[in-house]
């Protein structure tokens, strides 16, 4: 009898180890970030420990499918922005903020580098009101450090409707490693 009731357990235990090991495999959170020109904000983010995807594409606007040939103009609010698929097991979500506050100039007004127009804005998009809380928590942290010496501007907005950028957009530095970008890992601290 002590047998068959420990075979009844073990029959009852070993698929629920599987399914708690199956389902922190699947364990990801999206985030969506706008620091200027979206190739080389995508070429820094990918290689963070953690990060498992990365897509580029606009979000911010007023325009449903918005193209690049008419976001490029300023004229429909978008923002050039990355898509960010991570593993909070790796990488929480308070940390790649940080990287991303590193990565690209918080303190200009629709700018990065010669990258110029509302485009080109800082932003996070969230997607939860827990995201929103971190989000507002770090830029205070990075904004109190005067790592950066300017008032940090970037903005904190609800995450909208994001449209994939055309193919050629797509992990663009990779497939043109000398192509153009404004974009480095700073030496911060915060």
């Amino acid at each position: 009898m002590k047998k068959l009731i420990l075979f009844l357990i073990t029959l009852c235990l070993v698929p629920m180890a599987f399914a708690k090991k199956e389902s922190s495999m699947n364990t990801k959170e999206v985030a969506y970030l706008a620091g200027g020109c979206f190739w080389g904000m995508e070429d820094l983010l990918r290689k963070i420990p953690g990060v498992t995807e990365t897509e580029v594409g606009y979000m911010g606007g007023d325009l449903k499918n918005a193209t690049y040939n008419i976001v490029k103009t300023g004229a429909t609010n978008h923002a050039e922005t990355v898509k960010i698929t991570f593993d909070p097991s790796k990488l929480k979500y308070s940390d790649l903020l940080r990287h991303f506050f590193k990565i690209h100039d918080p303190t200009t007004t629709n700018r990065q580098g010669n990258d110029v127009g509302t485009q080109y804005r800082s932003v996070i998009f969230y997607t939860s009101p827990e995201q929103k809380q971190t989000a507002e928590e770090v830029k205070a942290l990075v904004d109190k450090s005067n790592a950066w010496k300017k008032p940090v501007v970037t903005q904190i907005n609800k995450a909208g409707d994001f449209w994939s950028a055309e193919e050629y957009h797509q992990n663009y530095l990779q497939k043109n490693p000398g192509g153009y970008t404004c974009h480095y890992e700073r030496k911060l601290d915060f």
